[in-house]
């Protein structure tokens, strides 16, 4: 299973996003990060990490994440 970069980059103002370098650039974080989390997961399980356990804890990281809007 693939995550692919989504089709649609939903704005603040719940619009999609338009501009072309804007894309491009998150398209290219996606994929990077996408592929770190890959290698962080496969590492894991490669140590003997539960594979339903890694996930939780991936997810737990990813909502954990802190917003830059709230550190004003």
């Amino acid at each position: 299973m693939t995550a692919g970069v989504p089709a649609i980059w939903p704005g603040a103002d719940g619009k999609p996003l338009s501009c072309r370098e804007k894309l491009k650039v998150l398209a290219e974080n996606h994929d990077e990060a996408r592929q770190a989390l890959q290698d962080v997961f496969e590492d894991a399980l490669l140590m003997g990490v539960d594979e339903a356990a890694m996930r939780r804890i991936l997810a737990e990281l990813v909502a954990g994440l802190d917003s830059p809007k709230q550190r004003r």
